[in-house]
């Protein structure tokens, strides 16, 4: 088992049996430590992707009540480092969900980033270092 930060893509495909990569992401969080980390502009990329899922939005809700997500991080507490990416990564361009993600993946070493999202493997963690992902690519 290991622990991971969670990306919008793994959780919208979690939720919705239609997505094309909802087996794999099944068969991924059955291998992962509870809680998934996750942040708060992640959360709200999800709720508008699954807008049209009431059913997935109470899932979601029963994720964060029951521990299986977990809220592990403060943007206010993190604003010049994701000012920072944000300038770095201007070029793909970076959502704050996605810079959240990398911060995250910086203060939880031990971590993967579970993600479906490619953008993942050009971030670096502290300026240089790849992060460790679980993606179906590297799977």
């Amino acid at each position: 088992m290991r622990a991971a930060i969670l990306d919008t893509g793994p959780l919208v495909a979690f939720l919705d049996r239609a997505e094309q990569h909802h087996r794999w992401v099944t068969e991924q969080v059955a291998d992962l430590d509870p809680p998934l980390l996750v942040c708060e502009p992640m959360l709200a990329e999800a709720m508008y992707l699954l807008g049209r899922f009431s059913e997935a939005h109470e899932a979601l809700f029963g994720l964060l009540g029951n521990g299986a997500l977990k809220i592990a991080f403060r943007i206010d507490e993190h604003v010049p480092a994701l000012r920072k990416l944000h300038q770095k990564y201007r070029d793909r361009p970076m959502s704050l969900a996605d810079a959240c993600i990398v911060r995250m993946a910086e203060i939880y070493e031990r971590h993967a980033v579970l993600t479906l999202d490619s953008d993942f493997t050009v971030y670096r963690k502290d300026g240089r270092i790849p992060l460790a992902l679980i993606h179906p690519v590297q799977s």
